[in-house]
């Protein structure tokens, strides 16, 4: 038999349909729960095919933050050992770096909104110096808009940062930047499969909400069993409106330099149109995000099977 695919992941329900098709093309897989997990780096060769890195950085939000920094240890340990790895160590770098993923756009020339980087709250409103507001305070590692927070005013920033309220999160690194009003009071975020686009949703958010994921479980902060299988949307549940949407070439080409650039294999991309300029601000590259679990219904094709499709042929091919 053929070393197995090794699925490295956090959250217990978000997986459960790419289980389900690796499962039924009966495929050898091994799942490695990431908060209970344990590396010899004198191991020489890990019993392992393919290894696919599902785990979050937004675990330390349901009680598992041990897994934030000690994936990136995990997976660089199997890259040295020469163990095909989909979504590695490169791109699980921009993943718990909101800065370095801003450095990455700016290095591709395409928009985002302003930002400064700062390690210590009393640089907060020094930082916001030329920015436009309102401007949001945001933590360098988050997750389902976690640590975000909103001013509107200097005075209402240098309060809160007289305070002590200014959260900057697990690595205590934060962003000052721009909040941008949406355009048509959406997003848009754009999947990808093997580096290329696969397809994309608008995603309507609850007015003043940060929380821009469209999954169920998103909305679960400890982590406990959910009733829906992983990210299905529900509109009810969740308070947004989700869509299919076709980009503009434009977009697709942007998005996939990035995916090239950050080594970006199975993930998303999130774009607004910032209806002050019209101008298109790329603001997330998530190597976690999670595909629509009826996207049948909603972009007219089975992406857990197509996810499936791209580690399968990775995984034969040894690569």
């Amino acid at each position: 038999m053929p070393a197995p695919i090794a699925i490295f992941y956090e959250h217990p329900d978000w997986f459960r349909p790419l289980f389900a098709e690796l499962e039924r093309r009966g495929l050898p897989v091994v799942r490695l729960a990431a908060d209970q997990s344990r590396f010899d780096p004198a191991e020489r060769d890990p019993p392992f095919g393919l290894v696919f890195n599902r785990a979050s950085p937004s675990a330390y939000l349901r009680g598992r933050g041990q897994t934030t920094h000690y994936t990136l240890a995990i997976l660089r340990h199997w890259e040295r050992r020469k163990i095909p790895v989909v979504n590695g160590s490169a791109v699980y770098r921009y993943e718990v770096s909101k800065a370095d993923q801003l450095g990455l756009l700016d290095d591709l020339g395409l928009g985002y909104p302003r930002a400064h980087v700062i390690n210590y709250p009393g640089q907060a409103l020094a930082a916001a110096a030329g920015l436009r507001w309102p401007i949001l305070v945001k933590a360098n590692v988050g997750g389902s808009g976690a640590g975000i927070r909103r001013f509107d005013t200097p005075a209402e920033l240098a309060a809160a940062a007289d305070r002590g309220e200014l959260d900057l999160g697990v690595d205590h690194t934060a962003l000052v930047q721009e909040l941008c009003p949406l355009r048509g009071g959406k997003i848009v975020r754009v999947e990808v499969v093997g580096r290329k686009f696969l397809y994309a949703i608008e995603v309507f958010p609850p007015p003043a909400s940060f929380n821009l994921c469209p999954a169920d479980a998103c909305q679960t902060a400890d982590g406990r069993d959910l009733e829906r299988s992983a990210c299905a949307l529900d509109a009810p549940k969740t308070g947004m409106r989700v869509q299919g949407y076709n980009p503009p070439p434009e977009v697709i080409r942007a998005v996939e330099a990035i995916a090239e650039a950050a080594a970006l294999d199975v993930g998303g991309v999130e774009y607004l149109v910032d209806d002050r300029d019209g101008e298109i601000y790329f603001y997330d590259i998530n190597a976690l995000s999670n595909f629509v679990a009826d996207a049948p219904r909603v972009v007219g094709l089975d992406a857990f099977a197509r996810c499936v499709d791209y580690l399968q042929a990775r995984w034969e091919a040894g690569i």
